[in-house]
């Protein structure tokens, strides 16, 4: 029997919505069925769930990288095919080819193009904004180094602000703890805390179920359908979670706080 969390939201105002959306693989097969979420702005939401669960499918069909089926989505109550512009898109790391070269200040400027009007002649206020990011996100003493020679966490804060380039209002992060030390996770958490205090709206797609149980508003548990969506405390249930991870799930106690931890099989997401 499906148990479902899903808190009451206000839907007016809100930053993203999803209603009903289905999206599939290249080839037809289905990978997210049905998903309906709200997010309000500046909110934390922990997207959650095993590997093939749709996850990525669903952050790239909100940027409008790949069509949805059924359903629609709005961004600040726009359409958003009208909209990919507040949008902001971290692919997961093996997306990327590291080995290209190009400097972090010319990743970041790619944002801007969607802004400018003289593209690819980039003007002084681009060259601004560049500028602030660098400084905002402790990335200027890098800018002219190749994305290659950085290390996995300050090429995660180089393609954070490439998103916010582009005036992003959401961020959509798709395992960006993946292949980084502690410090590298504990620097990106504080800037995504500090985004969400700005009024930046941060989804972020985790195998950690202790930090989706930590550090987020909201946690969304998907397996093709979303299972459940809601405070932590309540999604973060033995029997919720058992819906999507199966035996995979392993509960521990110590003292008073229940740890999870799924076994992953596979590396690929979807």
């Amino acid at each position: 029997m499906k148990s479902s969390v899903n808190l009451n939201h206000n839907h007016h105002g809100s930053a993203l919505q999803v209603r009903d959306v289905s999206a599939s693989y290249p080839g037809g097969l289905r990978a997210v069925e049905h998903v309906t979420f709200s997010v309000q702005k500046g909110e934390r939401v922990a997207i959650i769930g095993p590997n093939g669960a749709g996850k990525s499918t669903l952050f790239k069909a909100i940027a409008g990288l790949i069509p949805f089926t059924t359903g629609e989505i709005s961004v600040q109550g726009q359409d958003c095919r009208s909209s990919h512009a507040y949008v902001g898109y971290v692919p997961q790391q093996n997306e990327i080819d590291w080995s290209f070269p190009v400097t972090v200040y010319d990743v970041v400027m790619m944002g801007r193009a969607r802004h400018s009007k003289w593209f690819p002649w980039w003007q002084q206020v681009d060259h601004r904004r560049v500028d602030e990011l660098l400084e905002q996100l402790s990335l200027a003493p890098f800018a002219r180094r190749q994305i290659s020679e950085l290390s996995g966490g300050q090429r995660r804060r180089v393609f954070i602000a490439r998103a916010l380039a582009q005036e992003a209002n959401i961020l959509l992060m798709d395992e960006p703890f993946t292949g980084v030390d502690t410090v590298s996770e504990t620097e990106i958490m504080a800037t995504l805390d500090d985004l969400s205090r700005r009024g930046i709206t941060i989804l972020l797609a985790t195998h950690d179920l202790g930090r989706a149980s930590r550090d987020f508003d909201e946690v969304l548990l998907i397996k093709q359908k979303m299972l459940a969506y809601g405070l932590p405390e309540d999604v973060m249930q033995v029997n919720v979670l058992r819906q999507a991870f199966g035996a995979a799930l392993r509960v521990f106690q110590q003292g008073d706080e229940t740890i999870f931890i799924a076994d992953q099989h596979g590396t690929a997401g979807y």
